[in-house]
C-alpha cells in the first residue's frame, strides 16, 4: 500500500475500504448490539453512560448532537434528563440530533420507539448534516475510534458547535496499571470474541472490535488531538481505571 492508511483493527487500510468495512461489522451487530453491550461489560457502561450523560446536563430548549448514536440509548438518557429539567422550571423543548453512518443501526434504534425530543438520520461524523455554529453540545460514544479521519471528525464537531459548546467523547481506552492492563487484553482476546460467536453468531466482529481499542490513542494523545482541533479546557475522566474514558472540552 502506498500512501496514507487507515487502521482497522490491527490491519492498515485503504482509507476509502475503511467506511465499508466498518458499516459491514454494523450491519452484522446491529440487532444484538446492545445485548452485547451487557454481556461484554457485565452491565458497567450503563454506568459509564450515566456518568456522561449527568456530566452533560441536558437543559430544556438545548440542541445536542448524538453522534455515532446507534440504537440511541444516550440519546434517550438525554432526552430524558432535558425534560425533568423542563417539568421542574419550564422552557423550550430540547432536541437531540441522533446520527450515526450505518442505517441498520439507526433503524434498530427506531423500532424501541421515540421520544419526542430525538429525530434520527444517516450521516457521517465527518461531514455532518448540520449548520455551522448549530449545536449547544455534541457527544459521541464508543464511535470515534470507528471513524476512517479521527481528526477530520473532531473538526467536523467543532465545526457544528457554538461558541462555548460542550464536546464530550466516551471511548475505550488504556488501562492505568500493567496488572489491569494484561488483565483486560486477556479477558478481551480470550473471552470477548467467544461471546460475539456464541450469542450474536460474529466471531469476527467482536475480534475487531477489541483490535479496533487496541489502535486507538491513549488518553493524552487524544486530548492532545481534541486540542488541535479547536477545543479549549480538554479534561479526560478514568472509568474502571481507565478502561474507558470520558474526554471533554469547550468550542473556542
Amino acid at each position: 500500500m502506498t500512501g496514507p492508511s487507515a487502521t482497522f483493527g490491527f490491519k492498515d487500510v485503504d482509507p476509502s475500504a475503511k467506511p465499508g468495512l466498518v458499516r459491514g461489522v454494523f450491519d452484522r451487530v446491529a440487532r444484538r448490539y446492545d445485548l452485547m453491550n451487557d454481556l461484554m461489560s457485565g452491565g458497567v457502561h450503563r454506568l459509564w453512560k450515566d456518568a456522561t450523560a449527568a456530566r452533560l446536563n441536558p437543559q430544556p430548549g438545548e440542541v445536542i448532537v448524538d453522534c455515532a448514536g446507534g440504537t440511541g440509548d444516550m440519546a434517550r438518557r438525554f432526552a430524558r434528563m432535558a425534560r425533568r429539567a423542563q417539568e421542574r422550571r419550564g422552557g423550550a423543548d430540547a432536541k437531540v440530533f441522533v446520527i450515526d453512518y450505518n442505517a441498520e443501526m439507526i433503524a434498530a434504534g427506531r423500532e424501541r420507539g421515540f421520544e419526542p425530543e430525538i429525530a434520527w438520520a444517516v450521516g457521517d461524523a465527518q461531514r455532518l448534516p448540520l449548520p455551522d455554529r448549530s449545536a449547544d453540545a455534541y457527544v459521541i460514544s464508543f464511535g470515534i475510534r470507528n471513524v476512517t479521519d479521527v481528526s477530520q471528525a473532531l473538526r467536523e464537531a467543532r465545526r457544528v458547535l457554538k461558541p462555548g459548546g460542550r464536546f464530550l467523547c466516551l471511548e475505550f481506552s488504556r488501562p492505568v496499571t500493567e496488572a489491569l492492563r494484561k488483565a483486560y487484553d486477556a479477558y478481551s482476546f480470550k473471552v470477548i470474541p467467544g461471546i460475539g460467536e456464541l450469542v450474536a453468531k460474529d466471531r469476527a466482529s467482536y475480534q475487531y472490535l477489541v483490535e479496533s481499542i487496541r489502535r486507538f490513542p491513549d488518553q493524552k494523545r487524544f486530548a492532545a488531538m481534541i486540542g488541535d482541533a479547536g477545543f479549549s479546557r480538554v479534561e479526560y475522566t478514568n472509568f474502571t481505571g481507565g478502561v474507558a474514558a470520558l474526554h471533554t472540552g469547550r468550542a473556542i
